[in-house]
């Protein structure tokens, strides 16, 4: 079954600031490939630094590895921020996600959150073995 995040407007989900140590591979509908990093995650969407731009409104396929699972969605590119010298930051939003994918994301922003909030440095988040 589908899972479709949606966001709460008097409660924001809770993020994950990972600093781009999360790879992430992002497919495109004309079947292009960019790689990208995670910077932050929430169950809703997160932001990825990219080395171009994606248009806003773009829907692509999204893919991390966390130590609870894969993460595989598909997502909406929201309206990408000014240049860096290392990319832009281009922030999405999932709008549907496998069950499984979802419970794996869940559990690890759960996870996370509760060793950040404890102090704690999190290993939850890994580097894919291939994507």
């Amino acid at each position: 079954m589908t899972h479709f995040p949606q966001s709460n407007p008097q409660r924001r989900a809770a993020r994950i600031h990972l600093g781009g140590s999360v790879p992430a591979l992002v497919m495109l509908d004309d079947g292009q490939r960019a790689k990208g990093r995670l910077q932050t995650v929430s169950v809703t969407g997160g932001l990825l630094r990219l080395a171009k731009s994606l248009s806003q409104g773009d829907f692509v396929e999204i893919a991390f590895q966390t130590q609870s699972g894969p993460v595989h969605g598909m997502a909406e590119m929201l309206s990408p921020m000014p240049a860096t010298r290392d990319g832009f930051l281009q922030p999405f939003r999932f709008v549907a996600l496998e069950d499984d994918h979802h419970r794996a994301l869940s559990m690890t922003v759960e996870s996370v959150s509760d060793r950040s909030f404890q102090g704690i440095r999190s290993s939850q988040w890994s580097s894919p073995k291939s994507i």
